[in-house]
């Protein structure tokens, strides 16, 4: 197994409030462990928000000693969302940070576990197909869920933005859990919503099949995303199998 990375603050923002973490060795009794965060909350507060969780997770997974990888990373990020949560109800400063994540870790017989809360994704490229894994916790996503409107109108809504989840952004946070087998030659791409909000799942696939170098690729998506407007900060981590 191998791993790329690439964050970049984008072309309309002032700063990167994205954080990205990747630990191809063993962290507490995980084997592994690969986080993209995306802060949010004003001046600072995102990238505080965002930072601070990836540390909080981290911590909590080498403390803890739980090796099963769902209660791992679920008690991890419910420690987080705690902490980040007391945080901004008494710093005034910070008053609205938060963070989305999307989190994993894969055993060395390939099985993989993943954790999200926002809308930062996880996908699974095999055999030239890409297969989102994660579900989006934004008003859209969930409204495209529930047949109320449209994959082309969500798209383009002005309230693609708006998020339902987050960590820090209530007192108590609600994870959602994948489990995957995967294969060699398999492919994941973890990113925030700075990728996938300028790239088509398409335009993502085109890239992980250009037959460009493995470590080319994040740059690649990255420098693309830019081109079309790097509206946000943009953060990916390849991860092949």
């Amino acid at each position: 197994m191998t791993f790329y990375l690439k964050t970049d603050k984008g072309m309309k923002r002032l700063q990167n409030e994205d954080i990205v973490c990747a630990e191809d060795f063993p962290v507490g009794q995980m084997p592994d462990i690969f986080i993209v965060a995306d802060g949010m909350g004003g001046y600072k507060a995102g990238d505080y928000a965002s930072e601070r969780t990836i540390e909080i997770v981290l911590d909590d997974i080498r403390r803890s000693g739980i090796s099963e990888p769902v209660q791992a990373l679920k008690s991890a990020i419910e420690r987080a969302n705690r902490e980040i949560y007391e945080e901004a109800r008494s710093d005034e400063t910070k008053t609205g940070m938060g963070t989305t994540i999307v989190a994993c870790t894969i055993d060395s017989k390939n099985h993989m576990t993943a954790a999200n809360a926002g809308d930062s994704r996880l996908y699974v490229a095999r055999n030239n197909e890409i297969r989102q894994v994660t579900y989006d916790h934004s008003f859209v996503e969930e409204m495209v869920r529930k047949g109320r409107m449209m994959e082309s109108e969500a798209r383009h809504h002005p309230n693609k933005h708006y998020i339902t989840r987050a960590v820090g952004a209530e007192k108590d946070i609600e994870v959602d859990f994948f489990e995957e087998d995967l294969i060699e030659g398999d492919m994941v791409l973890l990113c925030s919503d700075g990728l996938s909000n300028m790239l088509t799942d398409d335009e993502i696939k085109e890239f992980l099949n250009s037959g460009m170098a493995l470590c080319d690729i994040p740059n690649a998506l990255v420098e693309r995303a830019n081109e079309k407007g790097g509206n946000d900060n943009i953060s990916c981590i390849l991860i092949c199998i």
